[in-house]
């Protein structure tokens, strides 16, 4: 991304920030709401990890589908709520720490679990958006009433 224009350089970093405010609350949350043992199975962060890149996938679709979307809807959702919910530093101390408590086989099938999960979500994502636009661009507005298909 080349340099913004002078008149565009607050604004989009005010949402950025006030996103990224929004999403780091929500992670933390997340966090008080599914804690883990010291070197345990952190589902927390695998959580966030995986429901964040679900919503990336759904928001980078539905806004490069949108025909004239809000230039500040992207840094907003995407760089900041979004950025701020999903966490890979956390994920690396994660696995880190059970290394260190002694659980490098945990770690190792968490860090395998949290980047397959996580790609998983954001293709999942697309996908559910490609296929909602195609089921309300169809004629019957996506219902089967026709037993005799197309």
């Amino acid at each position: 991304m080349g340099p913004m224009p002078r008149t565009h350089r607050w604004d989009v970093l005010l949402v950025i920030a006030a996103g990224g405010a929004l999403g780091s609350l929500a992670r933390y949350g997340t966090g008080h709401a599914l804690p883990h043992p010291p070197g345990g199975f952190a589902s927390a962060t695998l959580a966030a990890n995986v429901a964040g890149c679900l919503l990336i996938g759904v928001l980078m679709e539905t806004v490069t589908r949108a025909a004239r979307p809000h230039r500040l809807v992207r840094p907003f959702l995407g760089i900041g709520v979004l950025g701020g919910f999903t966490t890979m530093s956390t994920a690396m101390v994660d696995v880190l720490d059970s290394v260190r408590a002694g659980h490098p086989a945990l770690a190792a099938g968490y860090l395998a679990a949290s980047l397959a999960a996580s790609l998983a979500a954001v293709v999942a994502g697309i996908l559910v958006v490609r296929a909602l636009s195609r089921r309300l661009r169809s004629p019957h507005g996506g219902t089967s009433e026709d037993p005799g298909g197309a």
